[in-house]
């Protein structure tokens, strides 16, 4: 064996002995590094703390189809990675298995028995295109009961599906969220969005104040969606009392009213403003008016045709900027309908949060108004800065005991069908979280709008646009040509040196 060929096959010999000794280790051991800007793919704390309280195993079957698309087939190795670190964590008190449902019938009919649905995705395969059935779910059981995610959406929040499954199994005595009903407020019916993500953690239940005894109350929280009516003053009275024991309480409340038929637009007092107000909350009788806003359908006559036409519409806000709170994180758009202003006049003894505010470019009206469809805004209506539409007060009794109270100003935001709106994702996650906040200590909560960041490449300068293609393009092969020269300038300098020792 020559020399050249020895000091070729050591260091060929090392590198393939550390790559099997890594290969045999990371078997036994699992961890990755995460760049991602809100850490995407580390355990919350939140969801290390239910696996290391386990008591009872948890069996994980993972339904998901093979021979993916990659931007699919991500989702199942996403999945895998995740669920190593739940195993790891647990102690082994986590185990699972994946199935391919597309194998076989019998394992697609357990696959559908689990609660998991087939979705059709496009694929192209010789230079067509053809749907596949694909399976992207799972089953979690624990004990005698189980609980299913039917699709794990690619890039949706795995984490917080997965824990809070597992913690619908594992707690014993969920607590109980009070829907406060009997003046006008929406039936649990028209929250069923809302209903389902809450129900995970807790019983929910109708709430009637006219019965209500809150010295005896079993309610984390109470809430109060859209009253209609006037609340007799007991039953505020009931109301407060049961703050002042320490009670936590979610409003989301309309403080003037709309009718687009009449195009009219008035104050509506209920007494919850009043029961507000004692607290330094004062929600004014106006409507904020905002650039960034929803749109109206509005018929349209030019000749003898009728057609339907979108008109923006500021009375419809779309409230982008939530602050650096559990509440607001992780939301990006929340649609509301005729929301007011919500300004703060306590003494300083309680602890006041904006939680979100209307764009720069918005204004007030009062009530009474009149909506003109036909207006024609300009920046000069929008020139009275950003307005607080929601916001968290957190304080304590006279005796000591701590209480909070979160109020939004629209009481329709996250009731479906609310005037002609479908409810919105993050219309349910901003009342979802608001009320996960005062009842929920485990920190779920900042798992919920936990996702990728979207981070579209229209949002970049067309500048930068030009100059990340051309680099991009251009990078790898200035690399390559760099190599080649220094590569060349180094085989030269042996050569010059052999000669001039050869020379000698």
């Amino acid at each position: 064996m020559t020399m050249s060929t020895k000091s070729f096959l050591i260091p060929l010999l090392l590198v393939t002995g550390i790559l099997i000794l890594a290969n045999l280790f990371s078997r036994e051991v699992f961890f990755r590094i995460d760049l991602t800007e809100d850490k995407q793919y580390t355990l919350s704390k939140a969801t290390r703390d239910i696996l290391e309280d386990l008591n009872d195993p948890v069996t994980i079957k993972a339904y998901f189809s093979q021979d993916l698309p990659p931007d699919i087939a991500r989702t199942r190795d996403d999945f895998r990675d995740l669920l190593i670190e739940y195993s790891n964590i647990s102690r082994g008190m986590v185990v699972y298995e994946f199935i391919n449902p597309n194998e076989n019938e019998e394992k697609e009919r357990e696959a559908m028995s689990a609660g998991i649905q087939p979705v059709f995705i496009n694929v192209r395969e010789k230079d067509q295109m053809k749907q596949q059935k694909a399976y992207l779910g799972a089953q979690i059981s624990m004990g005698e009961g189980t609980e299913s995610i039917p699709f794990m959406e690619p890039g949706g929040g795995m984490e917080y599906a997965l824990t809070t499954s597992i913690k619908k199994l594992a707690v014993v005595d969920k607590p109980s969220i009070g829907f406060i009903s009997g003046n006008g407020q929406p039936d649990l019916s028209q929250l069923a969005a809302l209903r389902v993500e809450l129900e995970i953690l807790y019983n929910v239940q109708p709430v009637d104040l006219a019965s209500y005894d809150p010295g005896q109350s079993i309610f984390k929280t109470l809430v109060m969606i859209r009253p209609t009516d006037s609340i007799p003053a007991d039953q505020l009275a009931k109301l407060d009392q049961y703050v002042q024991g320490g009670g936590n309480l979610v409003v989301a409340l309309n403080r003037v009213d709309a009718n687009l038929q009449t195009a009219n637009g008035s104050v509506l007092s209920t007494g919850t403003e009043a029961f507000l107000e004692k607290y330094g909350i004062y929600v004014s009788p106006s409507f904020v008016t905002d650039q960034n806003c929803g749109s109206v359908s509005v018929q349209q006559q030019q000749g003898f045709f009728t057609f339907n036409t979108n008109i923006s519409f500021p009375f419809l806000p779309i409230i982008s900027k939530f602050k650096d709170h559990p509440i607001g994180k992780g939301l990006e758009a929340v649609i509301l309908q005729f929301a007011s202003p919500i300004q703060y006049n306590g003494d300083g003894n309680a602890t006041w949060t904006v939680l979100a505010e209307s764009s720069k470019k918005s204004g007030i009206i009062p009530a009474p108004t009149y909506f003109d469809i036909q207006k024609q805004w300009t920046d000069a209506d929008f020139a009275m800065g950003s307005q607080t539409v929601a916001g968290l007060l957190e304080g304590n009794t006279s005796s000591g005991i701590p209480y909070r109270i979160a109020v939004i100003s629209d009481g329709d935001f996250c009731i479906s069908g609310g005037r002609g709106q479908q409810v919105q994702g993050d219309n349910v996650s901003l009342m979802a979280n608001s009320i996960d906040y005062l009842s929920d200590d485990t920190g779920l909560i900042n798992l919920r709008t936990r996702g990728v960041v979207s981070r579209p490449i229209k949002d970049i300068e067309e500048g930068t646009k030009t100059l990340l293609k051309y680099l991009n393009f251009g990078l790898p092969i200035l690399l390559v040509i760099l190599y080649g020269v220094l590569r060349a300038q180094r085989r030269r300098g042996i050569r010059m040196k052999r000669l001039e020792e050869n020379y000698g």
